[in-house]
């Protein structure tokens, strides 16, 4: 193997070779830090060489932390071999260095090793893509979405989402209503999201009587962010939802939507014991913009709360 000091003449650099080579790993751990300090692509080599062969767990894990700053190819495909370093630390310390990337370049090196044997290297794999906007990443994170992992098939939801593949969305709309995992389901609903018509709405309305309230929490939000006004009736009925969160999430899908029809629940709602409940409400009643709204509006400016009465100041300002 090359030695970085064999190509290198950069004095600052060669000045950290006594350390970069001592028998402490601590010695080695704090020079790798000032080796990366400098910045210089002369040094590189050096982060990578400690990744891979450094006998000790925590020299690699910080060679994999230093690494986060460089996009190099040579950088991110030593990364993701990483993820597959016996240890745990080191494996976190890639996945949270991948994770960081910023350019679809970067993702062409990622993308294959989502196929990885691994589920752990296919989670941070898709991690990784998700911010990254990489279109050849759509067709592995479709494929994910029957992964046996409900972690992958989680990371794989996202990246649609983040891509806004709307020839997903069916697959989409499947695992919204029916994947056996709640989180991915969450997930799903979520990326329905990124339409913004009425195909999408049998799948949220059914995902707003999902089991799990966190998934009705998420689809509640999401039926607001679509903006269809089909949805209105769906969410004044979620207001009677057994959990508070999914009766918010509803309120202010409401009031995104300026659903007039749910004037009178919103006003029940002004009453309600939890105040933010009541904050949102009073929100939702100025976005509908309906002097229907007016009297119940004036009647709260004395509630107890002081966010209350600032949503209620609020809201009579829209109106008056």
């Amino acid at each position: 193997m090359t030695s970085l000091f064999d190509v290198t003449d950069n004095d600052d650099i060669l000045a950290l070779q006594p350390r970069l080579t001592d028998d402490d790993p601590g010695v080695r751990r704090i020079a790798l830090i000032e080796l990366a300090d400098l910045e210089e692509p002369d040094g590189l080599q050096w982060l990578i060489n400690r990744l891979a062969e450094d006998p000790i767990a925590e020299v690699r894990a910080e060679a994999a932390r230093l690494l986060e700053a460089w996009e190099d190819s040579p950088v991110v495909e030593a990364l993701c071999q990483a993820l597959t370093d016996p240890s745990s630390a080191v494996q976190a310390a890639a996945a949270q260095s991948l994770s960081l990337l910023k350019s679809e370049a970067a993702g062409r090196v990622i993308l294959p090793w989502t196929g990885h044997a691994d589920s752990c290297v296919r989670i941070a794999a898709f991690r990784a893509l998700r911010e990254l906007r990489c279109p050849d990443a759509a067709a592995a994170a479709a494929r994910a979405l029957i992964d046996e992992s409900a972690s992958v098939r989680r990371e794989a939801v996202g990246v649609l989402g983040w891509l806004k593949q709307l020839d997903a969305l069916p697959a989409l709309a499947r695992l919204a209503s029916a994947d056996p995992d709640t989180e991915v389901r969450r997930a799903a609903t979520g990326a329905l999201g990124l339409a913004s018509d009425a195909q999408v709405l049998p799948a949220l309305r059914q995902a707003l009587r999902d089991a799990a309230w966190q998934v009705r929490e998420e689809a509640a939000t999401t039926l607001g962010k679509v903006g269809h006004p089909d949805a209105g009736p769906a969410l004044i009925d979620a207001l009677d939802d057994d959990y508070w969160q999914v009766r918010l999430r509803a309120t202010r899908s409401l009031g995104r939507l300026r659903f007039v029809p749910a004037l009178d629940a919103l006003i029940d709602t002004l009453s309600h014991r939890i105040s933010n409940l009541r904050k949102e409400a009073a929100l939702a009643l100025g976005e509908l913009n309906d002097p229907g709204a007016i009297a119940a509006l004036q009647a709260a400016q004395d509630d107890g709360d002081p966010e209350v009465r600032k949503a209620v100041r609020i809201a009579l300002s829209q109106l008056q």
